[in-house]
């Protein structure tokens, strides 16, 4: 530090800080302008992105919002389809109840008719039958009643005495 103190010269000092001095007002007429004219640009790019990308959250926040409500529209629109495809199929099957009950009921009572119409159809044909065979009773037993002339003449008298009666 005592060579420093020893070396000093006055006049290489006023030298230096006059050089100093224009190197200075140099620097800020050329070069201190454009240095602060693009740090002020930089400085405004960077507010501009920072403004863009907070309009840009934003908009993300009411796209978000948007989504939320279409998604919720949509929710509600499947679960009102649901609901009609539900009623729908529990009319169909409502109907098809109602149908086969009503085929059920005809089919019971076209077979009580066929029912009833063979039922009658067989009595009637009992009844032929025994009709039939009554008179071929009948006619067996008189023939063999009425063989001999006396059972024929017994039985004329009874039924003479029968319409005097009535």
């Amino acid at each position: 530090m005592e060579q420093l103190i020893n070396d000093f010269s006055p006049g290489l000092f006023f030298m230096q800080l006059i050089i100093f001095g224009v190197l200075l007002l140099l620097l800020t007429k050329f070069a201190w302008k454009p240095i602060l004219n693009s740090l002020k640009a930089r400085e405004g790019s960077i507010a501009d992105a920072l403004q863009a990308a907070e309009n840009a959250k934003e908009e993300m926040a009411k796209l978000q919002a948007d989504n939320q409500k279409l998604l919720q529209e949509a929710r509600m629109e499947r679960d009102k389809l649901l609901k009609e495809a539900t009623d729908i199929a529990n009319k169909i099957k409502e109907e098809a109840k109602s149908d086969a009950a009503k085929q059920a009921d005809k089919m019971i009572a076209d077979a009580k008719n066929s029912i009833e119409v063979e039922k009658n159809a067989a009595l009637k044909e009992v009844t032929t039958k025994v009709a039939e065979l009554s008179l071929e009773i009948a006619e067996k037993v008189i023939r063999k009643n009425l063989s001999d002339d006396k059972a024929q003449k017994a039985l004329a008298e009874d039924f003479m005495k029968e319409l005097k009666l009535n």
